[in-house]
């Protein structure tokens, strides 16, 4: 298959594995097919510099989930050592605020200035995913609908002067409306036409979520627990492209 390169850049590979070796497979198959992998908090409580360091001797690109949300100077600190590590974008907790976000921002471009690293890409995490609007109202005591909410937190994202946001594809076109194309917007809760729901709540597919605007999309299960991962991949690039 040839790769659409425009595709690519757009992918997002969550390697949310148990092992090492499970993540190293998932590098070694795919790295051809992904623009970026994620590396979330189990891979990197876990694995850590190892699979930072695996990922970097591929020549691929990797985003640092680990949704940083602490006080100011802690932020700060953690986002110049994550840059220097070689991250190309990583993300903080919104709901932290404005504050926080300035302080990520400005331990990054220290880092970034320092080791002679590309300008890193941080995006705020509005809204998680799993996150219904019943259980935003029960159980986290918000009145705010989950949009108004996700587009409060991405006011504030901007306002601190980070790139863009982490937020479901529902919410993409009201993003974009808001604060303009140039603002980025990642988007997890993505599943193929033909891959289960499983925990997420406000999904869509790949396609739509390229067609609404979406900057980069985060691909999961439907491909790192296929028994044929190209397959799945493949079939991936096909539905986007509309040929499925």
């Amino acid at each position: 298959m040839k790769i659409n390169e425009k595709i690519k850049e757009k992918l997002v590979l969550a390697l949310d594995v148990e092992t090492f070796e499970e993540a190293q497979e998932l590098v070694d198959i795919l790295y051809p097919y992904i623009g970026t992998f994620k590396i979330g908090l189990q891979l990197f409580c876990g694995f850590g510099l190892e699979i930072i360091n695996y990922i970097k001797d591929k020549n691929a690109d990797f985003f640092l989930d680990v949704k940083l949300h602490d006080i100011p100077n802690t932020v700060k600190n953690a986002s110049y050592n994550i840059i220097k590590n070689g991250a190309n974008f990583f993300n903080v907790h919104a709901s932290g605020g404005i504050e926080m976000m300035k302080a990520a921002k400005e331990g990054a471009l220290e880092a970034s200035g320092k080791y002679n690293r590309k300008k890193p890409l941080i995006l705020a995490v509005t809204v998680l995913t799993s996150i219904s609007q019943q259980v935003l109202e029960k159980e986290l005591c918000n009145k705010k609908t989950v949009e108004d909410l996700v587009i409060e937190f991405a006011k504030n994202a901007k306002t601190a002067g980070l790139d863009g946001v982490v937020a479901s594809p529902k919410e993409l076109k009201a993003i974009k409306k808001e604060l303009g194309d140039d603002f980025i917007v990642l988007t997890p809760g993505i599943r193929p036409l033909w891959a289960s729901k499983d925990d997420q709540k406000r999904i869509t597919t790949p396609k739509q979520a390229l067609d609404d605007g979406a900057d980069y999309i985060v691909l999961g299960r439907a491909v790192t627990k296929a028994q044929d991962k190209i397959e799945a991949i493949e079939k991936i690039y096909k539905e986007i492209e509309g040929k499925i």
